[in-house]
């Protein structure tokens, strides 16, 4: 797939997360723990909005990301869905091992084993794909940084 194509599929997984975000927020009071549905709002708006600002980086701005990079940054795109919703279930599980603070303010005993393990999942693997994205990200614009002759005219 092309950087292109890549992009415009990071783009729309981004649009979309903050548009379900944005309507999640007219559920979230109405859960069993709102603390929890509100972190889930807030999880689909700023991780909507990374994977927004990612596609402008990726479609605007010179880089040198290649093709297994792209991959790495689609699959973190991919796997923020299943995060994200696993806290909206959570609104209603009240899950407390892998988000101990929110669980906390939330007053949630826990879930069962396999929600407690749903929870953990989804956020450990789109967390650490989300951190070797962003990380390849910032390797491809420091690999293309090269000074302009309009940067040097400036620092004069």
């Amino acid at each position: 797939m092309d950087i292109r194509r890549g992009g415009q599929e990071i783009l729309l997984n981004g649009l979309a997360l903050v548009l379900v975000g944005l309507i999640w927020g007219l559920v979230a009071p109405h859960t069993p723990y709102p603390r929890l549905a509100l972190g889930a709002h807030l999880q689909f708006e700023f991780n909507g909005l990374l994977l927004i600002v990612m596609a402008a980086l990726l479609l605007k701005f010179d880089h040198a990301v290649g093709p297994k990079s792209l991959l790495v940054m689609r699959l973190s795109a991919w796997l923020t869905w299943p995060m994200a919703l696993s806290e909206v279930a959570n609104s209603w599980w009240g899950t407390k091992d892998i988000l101990p603070l929110a669980a906390r303010q939330a007053e949630a005993g826990g879930g069962q084993p396999w929600q407690e393990a749903t929870v953990a999942l989804t956020h450990i693997s789109a967390g650490l794909c989300l951190i070797a994205a962003w990380a390849l990200l910032v390797a491809a614009f420091a690999r293309n940084a090269t000074p302009t002759a309009s940067c040097l005219r400036q620092s004069d």
